[in-house]
């Protein structure tokens, strides 16, 4: 006979098995000059042409949109060619190992990448933008606005990285997605 703790075990493997994937769609497209190498992060002052390009059945959505500095751009690393391990040691980081989800890796078991950029303008389905970490034809995933004192947090810290002494410019570097030697 099965004690308790079997059959809980045996039903919670039934609903992992049960799980739907979240089976997400793209809704649209993310243009760059990037096509072999992107930056870490977003370089605001980035030369060439970033825009996003919505799928037309989308366009309505961006009523207003113009109305708001900055938005989150959410997207598939659909190029992302490292495997995840849960355990890193980030290369600018002196030899600190951290958790996967303690770092800003690319390298994760949802290839996911969000970053924050300026909204230059919006022409249809169109939003023209500053410089972004993707790759030309990165899948869109969604938009959400920036909102100042919502997304904006004052108390925040560099968590883990403030071991890093005396490397705060390298840190910066790595911040501010600014190309540099390691």
């Amino acid at each position: 006979m099965r004690n308790i703790k079997e059959i809980q075990e045996e039903e919670h493997k039934k609903k992992d098995a049960n799980m739907k994937s979240p089976g997400f769609k793209t809704i649209g497209k993310i243009r760059t000059p990037y096509k072999d190498q992107a930056p870490y992060q977003p370089v605001e002052e980035d030369e060439g042409n970033f825009y996003i390009e919505l799928k037309e059945e989308y366009t309505e959505g961006l009523l207003k949109l113009e109305r708001f500095k900055y938005i989150y751009v959410i997207y598939y690393a659909d190029r992302a060619k490292q495997k995840s391990s849960m355990v890193i040691t980030p290369s600018w980081t002196q030899g600190i190992t951290v958790g996967l989800f303690a770092s800003r890796s690319p390298a994760r078991p949802n290839p996911i990448g969000i970053s924050v950029v300026k909204v230059k303008k919006i022409i249809r389905n169109e939003i023209h933008i500053s410089g972004i970490d993707a790759f030309d034809n990165t899948p869109l995933l969604d938009i959400k606005p920036y909102l100042k004192d919502l997304d904006s947090k004052e108390d925040a810290d560099y968590g883990w990285a403030e071991e890093l002494k005396g490397n705060n410019e390298h840190l910066l570097l790595h911040i501010k997605g600014i190309p540099h030697d390691y």
